[in-house]
């Protein structure tokens, strides 16, 4: 069977235009093959730019990573730096396929394009690149990295300085309007082979990497004697976290050598996110084998941090704690040692899927708080923010150096306080109970639904709104709160919130699309005495799993 004549014309002015000789050819063959479903996958139109700037399967066509995508992305961010008199830009990557070269790219675009062009010297974490935008006062930040996405996928998120069209980003991600903003201008660019560029940029030495270092050392007041195992997850944050032990006086970590290294394959894990079933194992075998305290893992450019147990309650002895559960930690932790000075000006934060575990707690310190959309492009505008997080592992402890999630400092923080109990004969373990005795018991729990049709979330929504549903796992559907039409000064969002009720019991269930991967994610909460608390969640969490795969036929 022919390929659609118009197809064929896209895809001969896409091939004619590409930067690539090797996506190019990729094209080519389809062509050749008649493979007009593949090519329908490359051309589902121009890989959007939303959330914290592009992410994707890498790939050729306008609807996956590659160069020419990135480049249209360089050259439309150019115009919007021009179009607002911003004069500078700093660009970071991790070690994934392609980064290298989209950094590159990205380079050489900002440099024809007249701005001054910083470039970091290697494969650094996320987190390094939004010190220096701040510390180095430069005007735009743009990372290159799908974070914690499969090895298929690559990213490219961006960073704002300053203050824009009134918004004062103060070195956090973009936010709508500017994404759309930023979009528009993309889609505007006619051809990346016209694009001007030049090879004239500053490739920053040692000096920015160690302010960081001694930035984030300087949350641990004194050395302690703690033993913890390390896992960068095949990513970029060995030899920053392993400077930020070094710096702070602590013992080197242990590492889990298998990964350790850059790896852009992650051949040790199905999907290289410390949330994920399984990816954690080898960080808790070494853990077992060295008798050590702690394990720490970041995700593969080391903005988000998770944290494994002892416990003596679960068969491994070992357990990896919820992202909700250090949230509760580190707010706990970081609100009762503010100083009477700060604390009147300090802000406690989450995004509205974590536990709502941490307003109590800073109300019982008398410290504001504040709920946010999730995503730390949003937690990252709240002003004196002393604390700041989101259930899936992302932590602000120090945002007057990072404005941003940072799994380094997350980490380093918490091994501190993990430290400072074992001195005292306690763990984290007894701190997060005394936690729950204090506020009260909440059950959280998240399911994430991998999609190839993404239809689904709509349908999804809508079945969910629609009044369908009267009850879920034996609970009364008391209340819905659609998250497109907010009756809070939230914006709006794609998502409902289900309020559930059996027997005095409350359960809050918050569905809505991931913002960085083709999920839909479920989160749930529920208060009160543990057994009955957590049997809540994973009663209608499976309930709700059922009816969502049913939708998917």
């Amino acid at each position: 069977m022919a390929i659609d004549p118009a197809l064929v014309a896209e895809v001969r002015r896409w091939i004619d235009d590409d930067p690539d000789p090797q996506s190019a050819a990729e094209l080519e063959s389809m062509l050749e093959s008649g493979d007009e479903s593949a090519l329908r996958i490359c051309f589902q139109g121009l890989l959007e730019f939303g959330t914290a700037g592009l992410r994707g399967r890498m790939g050729p066509g306008p609807s996956q990573m590659n160069r020419a995508v990135v480049s249209r992305a360089a050259a439309g961010i150019s115009r919007f730096m021009k179009s607002h008199s911003l004069k500078s830009v700093i660009i970071g990557r991790d070690s994934r396929h392609g980064s290298e070269r989209f950094a590159e790219d990205s380079a050489e675009i900002f440099s024809g394009a007249g701005f001054d062009v910083f470039i970091l010297p290697r494969p650094l974490p996320t987190p390094i690149l939004a010190f220096a935008l701040r510390d180095l006062a430069i005007d735009v930040g743009v990372m290159v990295t799908a974070s914690h996405n499969p090895a298929s996928d690559n990213g490219y998120k961006v960073y704002l300085g300053g203050n824009v069209d009134g918004i004062d980003f103060d070195g956090s991600q973009i936010i709508s309007p500017t994404d759309k903003a930023i979009f528009n201008e993309i889609k505007s660019i006619e051809s990346v082979k016209a694009l001007p560029r030049n090879r004239s940029w500053t490739t920053l030495d040692e000096a920015v990497i160690r302010r960081y270092v001694h930035a984030t050392a300087r949350l641990v007041s004194k050395p302690r004697d703690i033993k913890v195992v390390y896992t960068a997850m095949h990513g970029v944050g060995t030899e920053t976290f392993r400077s930020v032990f070094h710096a702070a006086g602590l013992a080197e970590p242990i590492l889990v050598d298998a990964q350790a290294h850059p790896d852009p394959d992650f051949p040790t894990v199905a999907f290289p996110n410390p949330e994920e079933k399984g990816a954690m194992d080898l960080a808790l075998e070494t853990a077992r084998n060295f008798d050590a305290d702690l394990v720490v893992a970041n995700d593969p450019d080391a903005d988000r941090c998770a944290i494994a147990v002892k416990d003596s309650e679960v068969s491994s002895d070992w357990r990896v704690l919820r992202g909700d559960e250090v949230g509760a930690i580190l707010g706990e932790y970081i609100a009762s040692n503010l100083s009477p000075e700060t604390r009147a000006k300090a802000v406690l934060a989450n995004s509205i899927v974590s536990s709502s575990i941490l307003a109590k707690i800073a109300s019982h310190h008398k410290v504001a708080f504040t709920e946010t959309l999730t995503g730390f492009k949003w937690l990252a505008k709240v002003k004196g923010l002393a604390f700041g997080y989101e259930e899936a592992l992302g932590y602000a402890v120090d945002s007057s150096s990072v404005n941003d999630k940072d799994g380094i400092s997350a980490g380093l923080l918490i091994t501190d306080l993990a430290a400072s109990l074992k001195e005292s004969g306690s763990n984290l373990i007894e701190y997060l109970d005394e936690i729950w005795r204090r506020y009260g018991f909440h059950a959280t729990k998240q399911i994430s639904i991998r999609l190839s049709d993404m239809t689904v979330i709509a349908r999804a929504i809508e079945y969910f709104k629609s009044g369908s549903v009267a009850e879920i796992a034996g609970f009364n559907l008391r209340s819905i709160d659609d998250l497109a039409s907010p009756s809070s000064a939230l914006p709006p969002t794609e998502g409902l919130r289900l309020w559930l009720e059996r027997e005095a019991l409350i359960v809050r269930l918050i569905i809505r699309p991931s913002g960085t991967e083709a999920k839909l994610k479920c989160y749930l909460e529920a208060i009160g005495e543990r057994n009955l608390a957590e049997r809540a969640v994973d009663e209608v969490g499976e309930a709700v799993n059922g009816m969502i795969l049913t939708l998917l036929g």
